[in-house]
């Protein structure tokens, strides 16, 4: 990771920081997991993201991350120079984000290790373009933190993506999308 990447990242999780409430238990990743996959008869496709930012309030549920799009790496260096390019466009649009809350945290004890089923609703933004989602994930909780996971379906279409006619057999309508975080808890809370 670059020196760049590495000062916006953490310039970023202070930011966020600061920006939750300042009462309960917050959880931190700088290298948290989102990657999607497409298939197709013709094609799969498969990028990787291991540095995603993100915040969670444990006492609100209030969450958030971000995403540097460059930050996605495919097997194939010319997918991935599409990718940001000619479909992300991520010199103008460098990063995706996502604020919102898990609607059930009063289901989840984090003093209690276990597995718990969250709800999360919020403002996803990619591309530019800002949706409302609310997806299904779980939570669990250990001695050492959080870990996160949910699995979706997005469209690109919903996001302004164009997909050109000559590789619109190539990339599937809709994309499956894997998160997968392990927070820290925050020094001080």
């Amino acid at each position: 990771m670059s020196d760049g990447i590495k000062k916006y990242l953490l310039l970023l999780i202070i930011l966020v920081s600061l920006l939750l409430p300042s009462y309960g238990q917050k959880y931190i990743t700088r290298n948290g997991y989102i990657g999607f996959f497409s298939h197709t008869p013709i094609e799969d496709i498969k990028a990787d993201n291991n540095q995603v930012a993100s915040v969670l309030d444990a006492s609100t549920g209030d969450l958030v991350f971000q995403v540097l799009v460059r930050s996605f790496h495919f097997v194939k260096t010319l997918m991935e120079e599409h990718f940001n390019e000619n479909y992300m466009e991520s010199d103008k649009i460098p990063k995706s984000t996502f604020s919102g809350k898990i609607v059930n945290i009063k289901d989840v004890n984090f003093s209690k290790p276990g597995n718990y089923d969250v709800t999360v609703e919020g403002d996803l933004m990619i591309h530019g373009v800002t949706k409302k989602i609310t997806e299904k994930g779980s939570l669990e909780v250990a001695t050492d933190g959080i870990n996160a996971s949910s699995k979706f379906i997005l469209t690109p279409e919903d996001f302004n993506i164009n997909i050109p006619s000559v590789v619109r057999n190539n990339i599937a309508k809709t994309i499956e999308v894997t998160v997968n975080i392990k927070y820290t808890p925050v020094a001080g809370n």
